[in-house]
């Protein structure tokens, strides 16, 4: 079933899209993560252009997210009081965005710096996570110890003014902690079409000290408003939204976040870490080649 994209001017299999949005859908049910971090990635190697790609993407991640965030609601999974928050920052974070996104635009290097952002960010993330697997999987550790390594928020997160109470979380830190983590991850869903998940859930563990219970379910809260505003954004200054995209990849998202939500409740969390950080490690290996040659066409098209 071939397809026309109006933005991208190309056709493509609609099999294939919903394919990859059902992917996205399922890891987004599975971790907590918008899924953009992916399928960003598999569009441009499918041959949809880098800025047409993250705009688009950003679009379906929304399904997924509001697919997920009914499913861990049903169990009491979402903090909406540190989500609102983590919200906030990521709003203002996709407006800073937007106007770098246009700057690197104008001059050219937009694909470029989404391209060497995706090595960087999937490429260190991806071997923490892989070290955490592998290391979850190999030491067991005695009642003691694990009460040990009972997660705690981050020193700097605990000098912080001003704090709140967030009960769902069962925390009492300044709510400044979330607002400049939501901020940050709202430049990157900007810049690079991605829910922010993958780089949201492990700071939200670690960090902010959230409790295992809410945080994929907040991290989804947080996804869905963020990218809202990021595709409303894309769309009237980009302008680079392919909406015939967006609604394949939307309908292939949203089926597979329940289902992924599903399997979380089966699987082995240890091994799911392993499996998302090895997925993660070669998308960023096959993006840092596609950087080390040369394209059929060296020139980018600028929006004058």
């Amino acid at each position: 079933m071939d397809v026309y994209l109006p933005i991208a001017n190309l056709s493509v299999n609609g099999l294939v899209i919903v394919g990859l949005g059902a992917l996205t859908g399922i890891l987004s049910g599975l971790f907590g993560v918008g899924g953009g971090f992916l399928t960003t990635p598999l569009l441009i190697f499918y041959g949809i252009p880098p800025t047409v790609a993250a705009a688009s993407a950003a679009t379906q991640v929304t399904g997924a997210s509001v697919s997920g965030v009914l499913a861990h609601n049903r169990r009491g999974g979402v903090d909406y009081r540190m989500g609102g928050v983590l919200v906030v920052g990521g709003i203002f974070g996709a407006l800073i965005g937007a106007g770098l996104f246009s700057f690197f635009q104008s001059i050219g290097q937009i694909d470029v710096v989404i391209n060497i952002l995706y090595v960087f960010m999937l490429g260190s993330i991806g071997a923490l996570m892989l070290k955490e697997a592998l290391a979850a999987l190999n030491i067991r550790q005695s009642k003691s110890q694990q009460r040990a390594a009972k997660r705690r928020h981050h020193p700097l997160v605990a000098a912080l003014p001003y704090r709140w109470r967030f009960y769902g979380s069962g925390l009492y830190i300044s709510p400044l902690a979330p607002l400049i983590l939501g901020l940050g991850v709202g430049i990157l869903t900007m810049l690079m079409g991605v829910g922010g998940g993958f780089m949201l859930v492990p700071a939200m563990l670690y960090v902010l000290g959230m409790s295992g219970k809410v945080v994929v379910g907040t991290s989804l809260f947080n996804i869905l408003f963020v990218t809202m505003a990021t595709t409303m954004t894309h769309a009237l200054t980009t302008k680079a939204v392919d909406l015939v995209l967006a609604a394949l990849l939307l309908v292939g998202s949203v089926l597979g976040a329940q289902f992924g939500t599903r399997l979380a409740l089966k699987l082995k969390p240890d091994l799911l870490r392993l499996a998302l950080a090895t997925i993660v490690l070669l998308v960023a290996l096959r993006m840092l080649f596609g950087l080390s040659i040369q394209p059929d066409e060296v020139y980018s098209v600028v929006n004058l």
